[in-house]
């Protein structure tokens, strides 16, 4: 009966392991492996930009040549491929099966890291363009600003002008007095 009044009050709630919600949970152990997708992309980079290399190629060359050498020239009991080479073929096949995955990994990367150039490319064009149309606006307004100041040549005219009435007047004074009666 104890039992039963302990169950109800909530007694042996208190017996489990609370879990905290204040703090970060303990890792688990995990199946597969953890692995860092960055880390992994840098290196299928490295792996891919050595694959296109020439450097590549003549020590892959050079390998099958040692490969298909020793298999013929070496005494019996140290080959261990024998003439139609089908360990040599699964090795190139295995090596293909690694190689082509990791380049197209590389190139995915490559073309997200272009289509983030490009989209920041494409921005600059249009602040690029919104400034220019800015400009081009603030010249055409300054020059039609321009139509209405008095310029240096445009003063000089009327005093020029200004000049000769005042001449005339002094020349021709009773002119210009009968003219005003």
């Amino acid at each position: 009966m104890r039992s039963k009044a302990a169950a109800a009050t909530g007694a042996t709630a208190l017996t489990r392991s609370r879990v905290r919600l204040d703090q970060p949970r303990a890792d688990r152990r995990r199946l597969l492996p953890v692995y860092d997708p960055e880390a992994f992309g840098r290196l299928s980079e490295r792996v891919a930009r050595f694959l296109g290399t020439g450097r590549f190629i003549v020590w892959m060359t050079l390998v099958i040549i040692v490969w298909v050498l020793w298999n013929i020239f070496a005494p019996d009991h140290l080959r261990f491929d024998e003439y139609p080479f089908i360990f040599l073929t699964l090795m190139l096949s295995l090596q293909a099966s690694y190689a082509a995955p990791l380049i197209l990994l590389a190139q995915n990367r490559q073309d997200d890291r272009d289509r983030v150039n490009l989209e920041q490319d494409r921005k600059q064009n249009e602040r690029s363009i919104a400034d220019t149309e800015y400009l081009t606006r603030e010249i055409a307004a300054l020059r039609m600003g321009l139509g209405e100041v008095a310029t240096r040549d445009w003063i000089r005219s009327e005093f020029q002008d200004l000049i000769k009435e005042m001449d005339e007047r002094r020349l021709f004074p009773a002119e210009s007095d009968e003219g005003d009666r």
